[in-house]
């Protein structure tokens, strides 16, 4: 959860502020290391840029969804090619359509720094075809014995320019629509390289377009889009290609419901035939005849409760009534509007079942580090949010978890927290002012455990729903009062690999 560790020294953490401070902004906006370092722009071009035959070759494969696609650029390859392999090449995914004004222009920028080709629309390329026919054509190539196809195919790195909005409370943030999530996509796609043997997994590196991303925060790229850009992203691209390589966790998520019920899984779930459950923790009580599975994969944060629930009611909202929301502003008053509505800051606890603590539907078992055998956590009575998260940024850049000392960590028995530990930190909120005051950092989250393996059982009752959310994508859990619902988190037995800019 802290800084990540670096690929090339496990045994070395670099360490990451936690919190958006000045010299976030300062690395932001490209004034710090390289800034008195003056990057030419046709040296970086000769450094990222593919030749030209490569690149076409790739880019037909992808587009005509056949990893033989390309195969004309190889055989009639211009004769004056005189075999340069490119130093650092690199391929770019943005969505043009993200960041508002910037998304356009930024591709076109990254296009004339880099080559047209080596620069990928969402909306045209999606990551899987660029894994599945675009490396794969280079991988052909390369075995073939194309040497520039081989080198290329084994220093590729990939850049990520995303967006994501943030509105908060102001003293508590939530992150709305996909910023992380892009990221998420974009590793979770090239995952399949390491579950079919194709290495090595090119590491990636992010441009934020927004300000909610806290994916970025953690390998330095800052939060938000850097007012000086144009100068910002030639350096960018520069540290793209030189940072250090580290390794980031990733988790697992299943979802047993009972059969009948329906819910609207975020992109990020998505269902699934069968629920593999680990088989040393059985399961008590009955289990109905027909039952839904999901699964999918979250790199920062899961959680259940109140603040699942505010954020799931703003996101609708903004969505029915996107007029609501024109800025950063507007958001932040109606989302504190909405948090006030739901109970979390006003309403006493005891009022509604719907608000009472999350003791009266959970129950939830751990593993500890190195240990093989489940243990049953109490949820604290005064809780009403638990979030398992796996990065020290959170809500925009916050901390929760806090910077804890040697003697507490020894007497709770925790370790000092990293993203590649294998382990997920466990809080817990109470109510929104206390969710504040732990945003601002004056007091830490309730802390309840670090695990490397949760199981969460449900049961309903007055409750009718729950509320869940998985980086910044929540969705509505219905309950059943005769049958339980299940959701395991497990970490995915690969590391996805990042690029740190500092």
């Amino acid at each position: 959860m802290n800084s990540p560790t670096t690929a090339r020294d496990s045994s070395s953490p670099t360490r990451i502020v936690a919190r958006s401070s000045m010299m976030d902004w300062i690395r932001a906006c490209g004034l710090s290391g390289l800034a008195g370092m003056k990057i030419d722009k046709e040296e970086l071009r000769r450094r990222l840029s593919m030749p030209q035959y490569l690149r076409l070759a790739m880019l037909d494969s992808i587009k005509k969804k056949d990893v033989d696609g390309g195969d004309e650029h190889f055989r009639s390859r211009s004769s004056d090619y005189d075999g340069t392999v490119p130093q650092s090449p690199i391929v770019v995914f943005i969505n043009s359509r993200s960041g508002g004004r910037h998304g356009p222009v930024l591709k076109e920028r990254l296009q004339q720094l880099i080559s047209e080709e080596q620069v990928f629309d969402l909306l045209d390329v999606k990551p899987h075809e660029f894994v599945r026919y675009g490396l794969a054509c280079l991988e052909k190539w390369g075995n073939n014995g194309d040497i520039c196809a081989k080198e290329t195919r084994r220093n590729i790195r990939v850049v990520v320019c995303f967006y994501q909005r943030t509105t908060c409370f102001p003293l508590y943030s939530v992150s709305v629509a996909g910023g992380d999530g892009t990221v998420g996509w974009v590793l979770g796609c090239l995952g399949e390289l390491h579950q079919k043997g194709r290495d090595p997994v090119p590491p990636v590196a992010v441009i934020p377009l927004g300000t909610g991303n806290d994916l970025s925060r953690s390998y330095g790229w800052g939060g938000s889009f850097p007012f000086a850009w144009k100068s910002a992203i030639k350096r960018t691209l520069h540290q793209a290609t030189t940072g250090p390589i580290c390794r980031l966790d990733s988790w697992h998520v299943v979802l047993q419901m009972p059969g009948g019920e329906v819910i609207d899984p975020p992109h990020s779930l998505k269902a699934t035939e069968e629920c593999h459950f680990d088989q040393t923790l059985e399961i008590d009580g009955g289990i109905p005849d027909k039952v839904n599975c999901y699964g999918g994969v979250f790199y920062n944060y899961f959680s259940i409760g109140m603040d699942a629930q505010v954020a799931y009611g703003f996101h609708h909202l903004r969505n029915e009534k996107p007029y609501l929301a024109q800025g950063p502003i507007t958001n932040k008053i109606i989302y504190s509007s909405y948090s006030c509505t739901q109970g979390w800051f006003l309403t006493p606890c005891v009022s509604d079942p719907s608000l009472r603590g999350l003791k009266n539907i959970l129950r939830m078992y751990i593993k500890k580090a190195r240990c093989s055998e489940w243990e049953q956590i109490p949820v604290p009575r005064s809780v009403r949010a638990i979030v398992a998260l796996n990065l020290h940024n959170y809500g925009s850049g916050r901390n929760p978890w806090g910077k804890l000392k040697p003697e507490y960590l020894e007497k709770r028995g925790f370790v000092e927290a990293h993203a590649d530990d294998g382990l997920l930190e466990i809080f817990g909120l109470k109510q929104g002012w206390h969710a504040s005051f732990v945003m601002v950092e004056l007091i830490s989250a309730k802390h309840i455990a670090q695990a490397s393996s949760i199981r969460l059982e449900i049961r309903g009752g007055e409750w009718k729903d729950v509320f869940m959310q998985m980086d910044g994508e929540p969705w509505k859990q219905p309950m059943s009062s005769e049958y339980s619902t299940f959701l395991e988190i497990k970490r995915v037995p690969y590391q996805s690999l990042m690029i740190n800019r500092e």
